[in-house]
Formats: C-alpha cells, structure tokens, sequence
C-alpha cells in the first residue's frame, strides 16, 4: 500500500480530508482488502490510546497534576496526531512504545488542549466541578420564558415566540392579546397588547409602551422596570404600569416600590399610591382592568376548551378518509390500556399499551391526553397487517429531551422488508427509512462516525436538517413523513413545511410496503435471541398519530397541521 493512501486514512480519522480525497479513500477502503484491514486497524488503535490518554488524564487530576478543560475528542484527536507522527509502517513493531509517547505527551499538552477548545468562538465549555474531567455543556442565552399566552399576535417586525420559549435580550413588540412572561429572577409580568418591551437582563425590563401588572415575590425583590425617566425597583410587591406616548403611570396594588431618577428620584409607593412618571391624569385610561395571573389561567382554560371543541370536529372528518391504514385520536382516549384505532380498518390495529407509559396532559390542556415514553420499557404495541403502495405518517410530538442516539416515533418490530423506522436522532435530525432487502448485510463508511459499519439489510435513512434543540424543550411539533415510491420521493415536514426532499435511488426503490408488528414511542427488537434490547423511546409525549396508504401532498399536510394546532403555538 503507497503512502499517499496511508496519508490519506489518517486525514480522514482526523477530519481534515478533502470531500475529493475522501472519495478516493472510500473507493479504495470498498475495493481492496489490505486497505480496509488497515484502515480498521488504525481506528482501533487511535481509539485504544484516546482510552489510554483520558484513563493518565484522570490520574493526573486525581495525583493534583496541572491539567485544564480536556474531552475526549480531544484525547482521542492526541492519539491519533500520535500515531501519525510515529510512521505507520513502525505499528506492527511497537505499540507499546506509541502509547507510552502518549502518555508522555498527555501531561506536558494537556493544558494546551483544553485551552485552545475553551478559546474556540463555536464551542463553550463549562466546568462540572469536583474531581470529574471537566465536560461541554450546552448553553442557551436568555433572560425569561413565554410561559402562557391568550390571543396572542406579534407585531410583523418582531420576533415571534411560542409557549416555553426562552426569551433573549432585546425588543418583544405584541400586537394583541395576553402574554404571560417568567423572568430567571423570579418576577412575572403581564403583558396586555399593543405593547413594546426591550428585555435588559433577569432582573431588569424597560417598558417603551403598553399595559402591564408585574408580581414580584421576595425570592425577586430588587427586580427592576424601566419607563419614561425612572425605575421602579420593586421590593417584593404586585404593582401595575402604563406607558403611552405622552404619559406614563405605577399604581402599587400591594407592597412597595422604590422610584430612581426622574422627578420622583427617591420616592416610595405602598398599596394603594400611585404617581405618573410622565404626563398627567388628563388623558390617561383607568389602570384597572389589568389582567392578573389567575386571569389568564381562567382565559386560557376557555380558548382551549375551544381548541379542543374545533380540533374534535376535524379529528371526526378525518376518521371517514379512507386512505387511513389507522388513526390513533390519543388525545379523546380515556381507555387505560387501549388506544383505539378511530379508521374504518377497524379496533384489530388497536394499540395497546405496555410498561410505563404515562397518561399526561395533551397539546390541548388538562382536557385532552397525550402519552408519554419517558421510561425505557415504555411503548404502545400495534399490528398492522396487509400490503400498501405508499406511506404518510403524521403525528403531534413534544419532545423533552433527545438523550439517546435514536429516538423512536414509530418503528417495524422486524425491520423486514417494505416495513418504515421513523425516528429522531440525537442531533436533532428526523430519519426516516424503509427496509428493501433484509437478507443483506451491507459495509459501508460512515460519516457520521468515520469508520466502516456493518448494517443489517439494504436500505437508506433519508435525513433532515436538525429540526429540534434543547432550546425547544417541551414544545409541540407536528411532523410527517411521506414514502412515495410511485414518484420515487421521500419528503418530510415541521409544522406544516417541508423541510426535506431526497429522490429514491434504483437501488433503495421498492414498491411494497408493509408494517407488521410495529410499536410507537419505542422500539424493543422482540426478534433478536437475546434479553437485550436498543434505547431507543422518546422522552417525550405523542398526541395523535395518523398512518395513510397514500402520499400526501403539500396542502394537506399543511391542512393536518392547521387542524390540530393547540394554544400558543
């Protein structure tokens, strides 16, 4: 083998390769066997001594030795530069001498490691404490939450934002309706539309205009609200504000504020005092009518009442459609072991729930129901028999976490030929893939972990763009997915657009579908001759899940999406 191949398999374990290369590479690695023996041989090794470094790196914290922010990309990156540098051709003579280099380098490098990844704009790295290697956690910049809202409309120049949103610093202009916002500190503010508001920090908020009545408990006190010249530093009181373009005014329903600057530099209101900060009493609105906490729950236990009412009349137009293969309407299911299947096929495709599943609340408030798989055993099993020409699934989803690699939707137990696995990976990516022959077991390199993988069976995982975040946490998605072997197309939707096209290729085209046993929300492999299974349930709720023997089109998963939207949204 020349060295330019051998160059090349090191660039492509340490991500510098060229897309040209890598193609080169992969050409070689399929074609001859020495290559991809050699190949394989390098990755096991760069992952031996990656082990090797991070197990020194751990006694070097532990024995108090000087080592900063390192993981294990970083080691494994070490011991890869490592075994480059020492000439492949020199491996069969000596790894032990490699890694003892390793270990060697790991002491004098390691502070080095761990502060040009800390020093990187697109990677931030925070300490777990204690003894323990430090480790990258995720980070989401923001000051509050958008924990309810009522007939809620943003101004068209403004960012919209939904329930349970983390809301960053800057301007949030309302058009309309009612916002319930949660600062960090503590301090609720209700909002009253038209109102505009620029988000300083967790404990400061200036008012540019509109209505508004802020709740302060003691753990807050200290927060601060901006309007016309002054703040009104709250300590520990409910206290409501108006701002307009001409005159501004506080009124303190219970408790004390302080006032700095402006012409009441100084002051304090208790219950019941009040002051215009701008302006005069001429011209100005009764501040009363605010809406407090307990009326916004009032109002939006209503509207979802109504959204409820309006999505059951869609949910019963939809049940008469007879491309459905079947409908699980889990929001209305009151059954503690069944959900019904509410297509004409009829209740053999009914679902039944197994282990932990939970019940909880559905998309539509405390009226309707969702489940939940947050505990491995948890799943609802079904069986769909029969042969189809093609496929949608659509279903609502709240996703809490994704803390496996794969997430399940809904999955074929067998993964034999014709039947679906829709999933979500760890990225965030929504996967989707049908089986076209079972019998293969296909060798391919993998991008996403830089090695050849063995997997069961001819077939593509057709992916999308990352859809979801932690920044995303417990909101509601509808997704879809359509499988159209006539058109020889995968597509897939968030929220009623499309966010993924990719043609069906010769090679992964099959005409008949199937499904068989099939679970949702989880995936166990009751096939395989062993008690262990993959991880694959959802931290999450589904709510609704329709399954056709069509492919549908844009408009109607758009009309899906528009049907079953809750509050909020």
């Amino acid at each position: 083998m020349d060295d330019r191949i051998r160059g090349l398999i090191f660039q492509a374990i340490d991500e510098t390769i060229s897309d040209e290369d890598f193609e080169h590479l992969q050409d070689a690695i399929e074609q001859n066997d020495e290559i991809r023996a050699e190949y394989l041989q390098a990755i096991d090794l760069c992952e031996s001594l990656g082990e090797i470094a991070l197990e020194e790196l751990s006694i070097a914290r532990d024995s108090n030795v000087s080592v900063d922010e390192s993981d294990d990309d970083s080691a494994r990156d070490l011991a890869t530069r490592t075994i480059h540098d020492s000439q492949w051709r020199l491996f069969p003579l000596s790894l032990i001498a490699i890694a003892a280099s390793v270990l060697v380098l790991v002491g004098g490098t390691a502070f080095w490691w761990g502060r040009s990844g800390a020093s990187d704009q697109d990677s931030q790295v925070a300490v777990a404490g204690g003894d323990n290697l430090e480790t990258v956690e995720s980070l989401i910049a923001g000051h509050a939450t958008l924990r309810r809202s009522v007939d809620l409309k943003w101004a068209s120049r403004s960012t919209a934002y939904r329930e349970g949103d983390v809301l960053p610093n800057g301007v949030l202009q309302l058009e309309e309706g009612v916002a319930e916002i949660d600062f960090f500190c503590g301090a609720t503010l209700i909002v009253e539309g038209p109102a505009t508001l620029d988000v300083e920090s967790d404990w400061s908020v200036r008012v540019v205009e509109g209505r508004l009545r802020a709740n302060v408990p003691p753990a807050a006190r200290g927060f601060v609200v901006k309007a016309a010249d002054s703040d009104i530093i709250d300590l520990g009181t409910e206290f409501a504000l108006e701002v307009g373009p001409d005159a501004a005014r506080v009124e303190v329903i219970e408790g004390e504020v302080k006032l700095r600057g402006g012409d009441h530099d100084g002051n304090h209101l208790v219950t019941g005092q009040r002051r215009w900060l701008k302006g005069t009493e001429t011209g100005m609105e009764s501040i009363e009518g605010l809406s407090s906490v307990s009326d916004v729950q009032r109002r939006r236990a209503s509207a979802e009442s109504d959204q409820f009412a309006a999505w059951k009349s869609a949910s019963q137009q939809l049940r008469t459609d007879q491309r459905l293969i079947a409908y699980y309407p889990i929001s209305e299911s009151q059954s503690a072991r069944i959900v019904g299947n509410a297509a004409s096929t009829g209740s053999d495709l009914d679902g039944i729930l197994v282990g932990p599943v939970q019940r909880t609340t559905g998309r539509f408030g405390a009226a309707s129901a969702g489940l939940a798989f947050d505990r491995p055993g948890a799943r609802v099993r079904t069986r769909i028999d029969g042969e189809f020409q093609a496929f949608t699934f659509a279903c609502w989803v709240r996703i809490d976490s994704l803390e496996h690699r794969y997430n399940a939707l809904f999955m074929g137990d067998g993964y034999e030929n014709g039947e679906p696995h829709w999933q979500i990976r760890d990225d965030g990516r929504l996967m989707f893939s049908v089986m076209v022959d079972d019998t293969q077991n296909v060798r391919r390199f993998d991008q996403t972990s830089q090695r050849m993988v063995t997997t069961a069976g001819l077939h593509h995982v057709y992916f999308t763009e990352p859809i979801w975040d932690i920044s995303k946490s417990g909101q509601w998605f509808h997704l879809a997915a359509v499988y159209d072997p006539a058109r020889r197309r995968v597509a897939q939707y968030v929220n009623g657009e499309q966010v993924s096209s990719e043609r069906i290729n010769e090679e992964f085209h099959i005409e008949t579908l199937r499904v068989g046993p099939a679970e949702i929300g989880n995936w166990g492999q009751p096939f395989r001759k062993s008690p262990w299974f993959a991880v694959r349930n959802l931290d999450g709720t589904i709510d609704e899940l329709a399954i056709f023997d069509a492919a549908l089109t844009t408009p109607q998963i758009e009309s899906l999406h528009e049907q079953g939207k809750p509050l909020g949204y």
